[in-house]
């Protein structure tokens, strides 16, 4: 008899900083789910990120098939102590692939593997992003 294995979840946990003030999380995170869903995937949880991660984070980042980290700009800073890097390496230790949407992208390869992202989109209106959701739907 083989043991049950559970399926491999359908839906992405999309967890959006701020764009800038005038893109603030809720709308980048709206953005890109509408891309994902326009790219043929079901509905993805959204988790605007505004003051820190959300007691639950945990719970909703190991239903999901994958997460999506979007941040304004990712740079070394981004490696040290932000929600980024914490939700990146909540996602390696769980096992969950990470990819990310920013605004700029001045991570070098190096420091994209240390935070083990599989994918950096760069996109910064709401248009862009949801380009990028599209695209996220076809990669994932």
């Amino acid at each position: 008899m083989t043991p049950h294995t559970p399926p491999i979840p359908d839906t992405l946990l999309v967890a959006v900083c701020a764009f800038g003030a005038d893109l603030p999380a809720e709308r980048a995170a709206k953005a890109i789910a509408r891309g994902v869903r326009a790219g043929g995937m079901p509905e993805p949880d959204t988790c605007p990120i505004e003051d820190g991660l959300p007691a639950n984070f945990d719970v909703r980042m190991r239903r999901a098939r994958a997460v999506v980290v979007g941040e304004e700009r990712l740079d070394r800073r981004t490696l040290a102590g932000s929600v980024v890097f914490e939700i990146a390496t909540r996602a390696r230790q769980a096992g969950v692939p990470a990819y990310a949407v920013t605004g700029v992208n001045e991570l070098d390869a190096f420091d994209a593997r240390t935070l083990d992202l599989q994918v950096i989109l760069e996109a910064s209106s709401p248009r862009a992003l949801g380009a990028a959701g599209r695209k996220l739907a076809r990669l994932v």
